[in-house]
Formats: C-alpha cells, sequence, structure tokens
C-alpha cells in the first residue's frame, strides 16, 4: 500500500500538479485512522489512501485544498469536543459521527517549483537564467537560436517564441530580455499569459514605444498595463548580472506578497454547505446525505448528523442561503 502511495505521489509530482499529503500524527479511540495512515488530497479535490471516514475525509479535502492554495501546513484535530482556544497552529474541528475518539492530522503541501520563463537569450537572460536556477526555480528559455552552452542551468529549452510548447501556472513569472530580437512579438505573446508577473527589460523610452506599438495592434490598456518596464527592482543595477539580480528579487517579492494558487488547474473555491448539526463543512456536489426542509436540501457529513436533525429540525440553526 505504501508503494502505491508513492508511485501515486511521484506520478502527480512528474506531471507538475500540485497536491497535499494528510498524515494521521495521533488518534484517541474509538476512531478508524491510526498513526502513519496517509492520504493525497488532488487539486481538484479528490482523495487517494485513508485517514479514516466519516466526518475526517470531508474537512482533510477542504484543508488540503487550502493548504495548496495558501502554500501553508496545518495540523487538523477533529474531536466531538473541540478545544476553543487551541494552540497555535492547529485548527479545530468538531466531530459527532461516532461515540468518542479524536485524530490529529497533519496536512502538507506538495508544489511543484515556481518557474521563471524567459524569452530571449541576451546577457541578462542568460545571468537570470543561472541566478533562477541557483534560487530554487524552474527556468525555462524561450528564444530562437538559444543554446546548452549560453543556458547550460536552463530546465527547458525552446528555439522558439511559442509559448504554446510551455505548460504555464499561476506561479510563472515571464521575463521578456529579447532586448531587439522580437520584442514586440514576445512581449505581445508573454501578455497572453494570465502570469502574475510579466517584465520587459528595456529602457523606459524603448518600453514605451513597444508598449504604444501594441497598443495600435488591438492589445488592450488593461492588458499593457500588467507589464512592468523596466524590469526588475530600481536597485541602481548596471550590468547584465545586476539587472539579473533585482528581476530575481522583484519575482521573490512578488512571489511572497500576492500569493498565488499553486497551478493554473487548482479550482475555484467549491460549493459548499454546513452541517447544522456538527458545523462541518460539505461539498454540495456529489453529497450523499442530504433531506428537505421548508423546501430547501439540507447537506449533512454523515447519517448520524441526518437522523440528528430529521428527528428535531427546529432544534438546529439552518444556514441561510
Amino acid at each position: 500500500m505504501f508503494d502505491d502511495f508513492l508511485e501515486k505521489a511521484a506520478q502527480l509530482r512528474s506531471r507538475g500538479e500540485p497536491f497535499a499529503i494528510a498524515t494521521v500524527v495521533r488518534f484517541e479511540s474509538p476512531i478508524s485512522g491510526k498513526p502513519g495512515d496517509k492520504a493525497i488530497i488532488d487539486s481538484g479535490g479528490k482523495i487517494w489512501g485513508w485517514i479514516g471516514g466519516g466526518c475526517a475525509q470531508p474537512t482533510v479535502i477542504k484543508e488540503g485544498l487550502k493548504a495548496i492554495g495558501e502554500a501553508k501546513p496545518r495540523l487538523v484535530r477533529i474531536s466531538p469536543s473541540p478545544d476553543p482556544t487551541p494552540p497555535d497552529g492547529v485548527l479545530e474541528y468538531a466531530m459527532t459521527c461516532h461515540s468518542g475518539g479524536a485524530v490529529e492530522i497533519f496536512i502538507e503541501p506538495v508544489l511543484p517549483k515556481p518557474q521563471i520563463l524567459i524569452l530571449g537569450r541576451s546577457a541578462v537572460a542568460q545571468a537570470l537564467a543561472k541566478l533562477g536556477a541557483v534560487a530554487g526555480y524552474a527556468v525555462t528559455v524561450l528564444a530562437p537560436d538559444a543554446s546548452r552552452e549560453n543556458f547550460p542551468e536552463t530546465a527547458v529549452l525552446h528555439n522558439s517564441l511559442d509559448l504554446h510548447r510551455v505548460r504555464l501556472t499561476l506561479r510563472t513569472f515571464v521575463v521578456v530580455s529579447t532586448q531587439g530580437e522580437g520584442d514586440e512579438e514576445a512581449l505581445e505573446a508573454a501578455l497572453a499569459t494570465a502570469a502574475p508577473y510579466i517584465a520587459f527589460v528595456a529602457s523606459k523610452t524603448k518600453a514605451e514605444k513597444i508598449l504604444e506599438y501594441l497598443r495600435a495592434r488591438g492589445v488592450s490598456a488593461e492588458r499593457l498595463a500588467r507589464v512592468t518596464a523596466p524590469a526588475g527592482l530600481p536597485i541602481g543595477a548596471v550590468s547584465p548580472e545586476e539587472i539579473a539580480v533585482s528581476i530575481l528579487a522583484e519575482i521573490v517579492q512578488k512571489g511572497r506578497s500576492q500569493p498565488q494558487p499553486a497551478a493554473a488547474e487548482v479550482p475555484v473555491a467549491r460549493s459548499e454547505a454546513k452541517d447544522p448539526v456538527c458545523g462541518m463543512t460539505v461539498a454540495v456536489s456529489g453529497a450523499k446525505h442530504t433531506t428537505e426542509f421548508e423546501g430547501r436540501t439540507i447537506y449533512f457529513c454523515c447519517p448520524h448528523c441526518q437522523r440528528a436533525f430529521e428527528q428535531n429540525p427546529q432544534s438546529y440553526a439552518v444556514e441561510p442561503v
């Protein structure tokens, strides 16, 4: 079973897909999940493995998706009597689906490396590729006539400006460093992406001329406003290496200040409802336990909560629509 778990994780990593690993670290009987039990939550909200059933799985899926989106691990405790003032870093959830017990689950995101996509083969492009690789980024270079000799550290190298050859995510930072070799084509291609950072290595005067050209070609003002030019933080950089340092610093700053979903495939928040009995969050899509009350569908995490509600619905506060 553990070999299968490792194989599944390896498959997701090889495809560059984000996921979270949930591991049971502590339990109090009676509970089905035991320390060491593991599950994978993918970016679509599917769970693979075992960490216990009942109320645990919906909570783990919910927190797993948050861990992926926020790029932060978390410790979840599910028990019949949640601590109203839990220790820092512990997320408490109520469990009413069994006669007792509790479980603590550590959820850790596994994310693909953030990517620096460089368009161009200039001296700045070469310096940035080297620095980006050292800083732990996956570096991709697109440039006609680019060679491995000039970009030895680059993970992916294509001799064209065709962005369709590259898998882009919301953790891709694009730097156009063509510097006279297809500036307009490269910048227009970059603006067609949803990358959170698009920088153009050029003087302010040249950048204005290129942007005016693209505006005349019909590129919207909203898209053009996404371009950072000149590229990099204003540190007085002069040499290609110094300019590359300023660009990398800006990429780090951008990535830290505006957390992004780990990949374009990470979904927006799923449609959810609150179980009025235990307070658990329940995914509406595919929910197994529901009942009708005052013309509305009420969702539950388990049969126990559904039966408790149906026996005395007036005693529970139903979440407003």
